[in-house]
């Protein structure tokens, strides 16, 4: 884990290092279309009171990953060429870009929301509706946000750790602003045909599968080569995010939950 810790922390900010540092969030979110706030103590230090449902629940999202999204995603990632698997990455990215829009404006991260602005209007128009990224050939940065960091820029509490189903690790507050997302900052869903959202859904799910299959090696090493896969889950996820969101993760942070 240490190995793991240092070599994603070492590439720095972006948005294909943030998928890197968070893959093993998103490692089944794709089956979501099928199927408290206290302030946290220091980074070593978290809040797991519901430990034994969260098992249960990761118990659960394991099996799944070992029977369904695994094996899918190899199937994706060996088929599915290059240039269409980097297509879909770039047009399911454009496709959030109101949403990051909106939580921009949230954070009142003004230079962010500008800069998305253009991102999207950029790709849209030039990019093939998004499959081509020609924003960043622009120099324009691809930064992630949702409004689990908006909750942090506000000062809302991480609060305990959750594992949610089908979905994967989390916090309370991730688990808020996942759930505003989806529900309430879309801004696409109330302007687009209701017919649209089946073909959004395929193409949110293929970015997931190529997500599991980009990180096979990580995701195995935390899943199903570790003496406590939800123990390491927690802590790699718990640092991952709050390096997210603080930026403030050091040396002493990236501790081996098996070092003892």
């Amino acid at each position: 884990m240490q190995k793991i810790f240092n070599r994603l922390i070492s590439r720095g900010p972006g948005r294909e290092n943030a998928r890197a540092r968070l893959a093993l969030a998103t490692f089944a979110t794709f089956t979501v279309a099928l199927a408290g706030c206290s302030s946290p103590g220091p980074q070593s230090e978290f809040r797991d009171p519901l430990e034994p449902q969260n098992r249960a629940v990761h118990s659960f999202n394991k099996t799944m990953d070992r029977a369904l999204v695994r094996p899918a995603s190899q199937v994706y990632g060996t088929v599915v060429p290059e240039p269409a698997k980097r297509g879909v990455i770039n047009f399911a990215d454009n496709l959030s870009m109101p949403n990051r829009f909106l939580n921009n404006m949230l954070q009142l991260d003004i230079e962010g929301a500008a800069i998305t602005t253009l991102r999207f209007m950029s790709n849209t128009l030039f990019g093939l509706g998004g499959i081509l990224d020609v924003a960043s050939e622009m120099g324009l940065p691809d930064e992630d946000t949702d409004f689990g960091e908006t909750l942090h820029s506000w000062k809302v509490g991480e609060g305990p750790y959750v594992e949610v189903p089908l979905y994967g690790p989390n916090t309370a507050r991730g688990a808020v602003g996942l759930a505003v997302d989806i529900l309430m900052l879309d801004p696409l869903r109330q302007v687009l045909p209701k017919r649209s959202d089946s073909y959004r859904t395929t193409v949110w799910a293929l970015d997931k599968f190529g997500e599991r299959h980009r990180y096979t090696i990580l995701i195995d090493d935390v899943l199903y080569n570790s003496s406590d896969s939800y123990v390491t889950e927690r802590s790699y996820y718990l640092q991952s995010r709050r390096f997210e969101l603080s930026k403030e993760l050091t040396e002493a942070d990236l501790e081996d939950p098996y070092a003892q």
